[in-house]
């Protein structure tokens, strides 16, 4: 069962990722632009993701996966951390990481990954 240190980690591990205290919790950046947001006490997140793997994740798992208030609408994933798979919860945030880094950046993340 993942926790909000395993989120943290995997989020600081991206390249030119940086943590931000924002409204009262941890929200995890690149370039000053956000890519995932944590609950105060760890147990809760909010990813970046497309409309279309938004979709797919409140079909297929809606107790882990939910609509976020504010940034639903632009495509965020509310996620169980406590309910999620380590290995998804990694992808998540990789893939909410992609949505918002340069490209460049992205670029050179994959040549090396």
């Amino acid at each position: 069962m993942p926790s909000g240190d395993d989120f943290r980690k995997i989020a600081l591990a991206l390249p030119e990722a940086v943590e931000k205290e924002t409204w009262g919790h941890p929200t995890f950046r690149v370039r000053d632009k956000m890519f995932a947001g944590l609950s105060e006490d760890g147990t809760s997140a909010s990813v970046k993701a497309t409309k279309e793997e938004q979709a797919a994740l409140l079909a297929a798992d809606p107790e882990t996966f939910s609509f976020p208030d504010y940034v639903g609408r632009h495509g965020w994933v509310g996620v169980d951390v406590t309910r999620v798979d380590l290995g998804e919860l990694r992808d998540l945030i990789t893939e909410a990481w992609r949505l918002t880094a340069p490209k460049r950046v992205v670029k050179a993340f994959d040549a090396g990954a």
